[in-house]
């Protein structure tokens, strides 16, 4: 006897794998969604300084008439010029109880626009303990003119006028001691004028005391 082969119990299905018809047609991949350049960044709106109202500008507009100009606010941060002639006697207002007790000097620095009459901006950055508060003030001056020292009002601008006369050639009237303070004193120019080149040097003091020829 030969032995048939037996269908699977209860109707179940064989055990080999069945083998189905390849589709029709040829089998493509899915497609890939086309890339998309990321959104362009909203452009910030510009800010622009914006008049200066306040207390301590009416009350220095009413003790100096006049020798106030240019009040604005920039950022949180109020500034102003004020004449030269008059320098002094506003700093001291600024730096009492009734001005805002502005006793400290951050800082004082110059900006040089060579193209104007008056050049030279020198800026006093001023911080008050008592407001929490800083406040800017300009006095502008020309090439020729000398500027009168706040020394005497806060003794911090000792070096820091020392520093402008050195870079800049800003003549500080009543400094104690206005000298070179980091280049020689004898040295010829001033590196931070914008009509003094980078790569510029002091051809005779480099000969008569590095021995060398100046851009070596």
């Amino acid at each position: 006897m030969t032995d048939e082969p037996k269908s699977p119990p209860n109707g179940g299905t064989s055990d080999k794998p069945v083998q189905r018809a390849a589709p029709a047609g040829p089998v493509t991949s899915p497609q890939k969604p086309a890339a998309t350049s990321p959104p362009k960044p909203t452009p910030k709106p510009i800010v622009k300084p914006e008049p200066w109202a306040s207390p301590l500008l009416e009350a220095l507009q009413e003790r100096f008439p006049g020798a106030i100009s240019d009040a604005l606010i920039f950022r949180g941060q109020a500034f102003f010029t004020v004449q030269k002639e008059r320098l002094i006697q506003v700093a001291e207002f600024l730096k009492s109880e009734g001005g805002g007790s502005y006793c400290l000097l951050t800082d004082e620095t110059v900006v040089d626009y060579p193209k104007r009459e008056k050049r030279f901006e020198i800026i006093y950055q001023l911080y008050s303990f008592e407001r929490n508060d800083r406040l800017r003030m300009k006095v502008l001056a020309g090439e020729a003119e000398t500027v009168p020292s706040v020394t005497a009002v806060w003794p911090a601008a000792n070096w820091l006028e020392r520093e402008i006369y050195d870079m800049f050639g800003v003549v500080f009237e009543g400094h104690p001691e206005l000298k070179r303070i980091l280049l020689p004193e004898d040295w010829t120019g001033h590196p931070l004028r914008k009509d003094y080149d980078i790569l510029r040097q002091d051809p005779e003091w480099v000969r008569a005391n590095l021995k060398i020829e100046s851009g070596q």
